[in-house]
């Protein structure tokens, strides 16, 4: 193939870098892109400095990739991080409005900076990588799930928008996969007494579950075969367990479903919340 120009979002470590590699290995010229910055290559990859979370550090590295190249055929949506186990009431509005920031804004920042060129040359795919989540919300997960519910719904309409101008729109929504991605997660900044104990149970069935987890190769192969797709999606799922609970959402009866992610997640075995003795109301500021 002609050498298609890619960018890969949060391609330092984990699914960002083994699918900057996959894509380098298949043909493509992929710009790779992290937070923490450093030029040069890496694997085949050429490293450029992004923070999505900046409009101006994303018209910078776009602007970069169109000087050199001319081009951008493809945009994979990856850079986002995750969230530990912990109640809702647990995080607050400054820590909800961080996380949509990284993980849905800066999707829609790479978008508006990439689309009107695809738009002008007539062509192109964008992939962005959703989770299980997206489609299965998970109990002290909230705003994780909310994000990429958000970005599920963004990309199914932006597809429908953009056919029309020969560009395609893609999710990859993988299930548990071993990566430094868990191991960065944000913690709970308002975190309770009350939800210790819980906390701690999710997150050993959390690491429990990641033992046995796929490498974020599985991610890269989807996603490569998504790019080089004639006729793409707009869903695909990476991995076996992830296949099997898009088949459990879509036919199974809501009430199925929500007791096997309890079961999974042990929860109805977790002892009641007790309130602080002496609890009063208090009003919200």
């Amino acid at each position: 193939m002609n050498s298609k120009i890619a960018i890969v979002t949060g391609a330092s470590s984990g699914i960002g870098a083994a699918t900057a590699a996959q894509l380098a290995k298949a043909g493509y010229k992929v710009y790779g892109t992290s937070r923490r910055g450093g030029q040069g290559q890496a694997g085949g990859v050429e490293m450029l400095s992004l923070d999505v979370t900046s409009d101006e550090s994303v018209a910078a590295a776009v602007n970069q990739v169109l000087l050199r190249e001319g081009r951008i055929d493809l945009l994979v949506n990856n850079a986002g991080f995750g969230v530990a186990p912990a109640a809702a009431e647990e995080s607050s509005i400054q820590l909800a409005q961080s996380i949509f920031d990284t993980n849905f804004f800066g999707m829609v920042r790479m978008v508006r900076a990439v689309v009107p060129h695809m738009r002008q040359r007539g062509g192109g795919r964008i992939i962005n990588i959703s989770s299980v989540l997206g489609f299965v919300p998970m109990p002290y997960m909230a705003l994780y799930s909310a994000s990429k519910h958000a970005m599920e719904g963004y990309s199914e309409a932006l597809d429908q928008e953009l056919r029309t101008q020969g560009i395609r729109v893609s999710l990859v929504a993988p299930a548990y996969i071993k990566s430094p991605f868990d191991a960065n997660q944000l913690q709970p900044d308002l975190a309770m007494d009350e939800y210790s104990a819980l906390r701690a149970g999710l997150d050993r069935r959390v690491k429990e579950a990641l033992e046995g987890a796929d490498g974020p190769g599985v991610v890269a192969d989807t996603v490569l075969r998504v790019a080089l797709a004639a006729s793409p999606k707009v869903r695909y799922t990476s991995g076996a367990l992830a296949g099997r609970l898009r088949f459990l959402r879509r036919y199974a009866p809501a009430a199925l479903v929500e007791a096997g992610v309890r079961k999974d997640l042990r929860l109805d075995s977790q002892p009641p919340l007790r309130p602080r003795s002496g609890a009063a109301y208090v009003p919200v500021e």
